[in-house]
């Protein structure tokens, strides 16, 4: 009679017949292995933290050695004793280490770090050619280098202030003061350039002015809305300005026009009947002051279109020294009086870079989403290659071992005697990890003598505090399983 081979996934009873009891194990604590010929399977696959020896008891939760060597099972998968309901799985930690995270990400913050040096590099390589709108060192199209080159070449020289004190302190007779924008100024800074136009005596040209800062800077005019064109004829025989007359048409509109009942004032290239250069003398001896109600023909851009050359020459070379006043946020303050603070970091930032950092921020969180954990059950898949049983258990015990997870280990002990005991003692499979079904059933079964501790500390009890506690658990575990299996 050929006799059935045993099912290597349920456990194998003792063999009684040979008189010399349970063999003794030579492996330590692990998942269910193979039988070692002497009717109990040997232990191989759960890690053991130290290298002790221990009996031979019913088998463990995990991977049986198949015959052909194959791993069918792993932690977590076939053959492996799921966590119950209500049993905690530990705190084995996954986060990845420093030395991980450096790892994984120096390449990312290489890119980072050569795009910010290029970055900053080409900034700075061309932070001396661009300036801002009506900068007489700016070559953009918007600058006016153009013209303070020609201006250099006919003798006169161009220097550059920022500051409504300065270019005050700078006017004189023999110079020509540039506002570029009267309207920004303070009211400390417009007095201070109303009062380099009364003493000065010099020539100075005001670049658009409107309603805020002509009432100051040139009470006599006053702006009469916008031109209704670019290029504009001087105006004659009304405009008796010499400069006009020698430049002819130019590109003074695009801008605004202006009015005054002051006697001597001359008003030139007229769009709609209002002039949109306006020349207003001064109550000095020698001065006078210029009203541009566009700046558009100083521009490098539109220079050499028309008379603008020209034009720009006559009116800002009448003088040995140009000062171009560029005002600066710290000219642009509020009058005094007013309640107007300061303006923020946000306020400074361009709307355009709000957007941008709007469309990052969009791209990193679609980023993270992206590369985020998926949640959901996991899948168990087939391993690619033949792995032998013995070499996977070892890997997985280095593995627990590595991560100290004792709380991991002990967990699968209790969970695989409980579904062990359960049918042994009458228990169904659903209450097999239920405390008040199976301690007072195992108790039952034990006798008063060969009671190896207490049911309920070994099957449901605290994680062990060290790797002599948990070998000392694995041994409990064993003696309470065989008691139960011989009573």
């Amino acid at each position: 009679m050929t006799p059935t081979p045993p099912d290597p996934t349920r456990p194998t009873p003792p063999d009684p017949g040979n008189g010399t009891g349970p063999a003794q194990d030579t492996t330590t604590p692990a998942l269910s292995g193979t039988g070692n010929g002497t009717g109990h399977p040997r232990n191989t696959a759960m890690p053991a933290p130290s290298g002790t020896t221990t009996d031979t008891g019913p088998a463990r939760p995990g991977t049986d050695h198949g015959t052909d060597g194959t791993h069918p099972g792993g932690p977590g998968g076939p053959g492996h004793p799921t966590t119950p309901p209500g049993q905690g799985t530990g705190t084995t930690s996954t986060a990845l280490t420093p030395a991980q995270l450096w790892t994984r990400a120096r390449g990312f913050l290489l890119a980072v770090a050569v795009l910010l040096t290029a970055a900053v590099a080409l900034a700075g390589l061309q932070a001396g050619d661009h300036h801002g709108r009506l900068d007489p060192r700016s070559a953009d199209p918007d600058g006016s280098r153009a013209l303070a080159q020609l201006l250099k070449e006919r003798g006169v020289t161009t220097r550059v202030v920022t500051n409504a004190q300065e270019a005050a302190a700078a006017a004189g007779p023999g110079t020509t003061l540039l506002v570029a924008d009267p309207d920004l100024l303070g009211e400390p800074q417009r007095r201070a350039i109303r009062s380099a136009i009364d003493l000065s005596g010099g020539r100075t040209v005001l670049v658009a002015p409107g309603s805020p800062a002509l009432p100051e800077l040139a009470p006599a005019a006053h702006a009469k809305g916008f031109a209704h064109q670019r290029d504009l004829d001087p105006g004659t025989p009304a405009c008796t300005l010499p400069a006009a007359g020698t430049a002819g048409r130019a590109g003074t509109g695009d801008g605004l026009r202006y009015t005054t009942d002051l006697p001597g004032a001359t008003g030139c290239y007229p769009s709609g009947g209002h002039p949109t250069l306006l020349v207003l003398p001064s109550t000095t001896k020698g001065g006078d002051t210029v009203l541009l109600g566009s700046e558009t023909f100083l521009l490098n851009k539109r220079l050499a279109d028309e008379g603008n050359a020209s034009l720009a020459l006559q009116l800002l070379g009448s003088r040995p020294e140009l000062v171009w006043y560029l005002p600066t946020p710290a000219d642009m303050s509020a009058d005094p009086g007013t309640d107007a603070q300061d303006p923020s970091l946000l306020d400074l930032v361009p709307a355009g870079w709000t957007w941008a950092l709007l469309q990052l921020f969009v791209a990193a969180a679609l980023a993270a989403l992206w590369r985020a954990r998926r949640l959901g059950p996991l899948v168990t898949e087939d391993l690619p290659v033949a792995i032998r049983a013995s070499e996977a258990t070892e890997g997985h015990a280095r593995l627990y071992r590595r991560a100290d997870a004792r709380d991991r280990a002990a967990t699968v002990l209790r969970a695989a005697a409980r579904e062990r005991l359960a049918p042994l003692v009458g228990v169904p499979a659903p209450q097999a990890h239920d405390p008040a079904a199976l301690v007072p059933a195992v108790s039952a079964r034990l006798t008063a003598g060969g009671r190896p501790s207490d049911p309920a500390a070994l099957l449901f009890g605290t994680t062990p505090a060290d790797d002599a506690a948990l070998v000392a658990l694995a041994d409990h575990l064993d003696a309470l399983e065989r008691e139960v299996r011989s009573s």
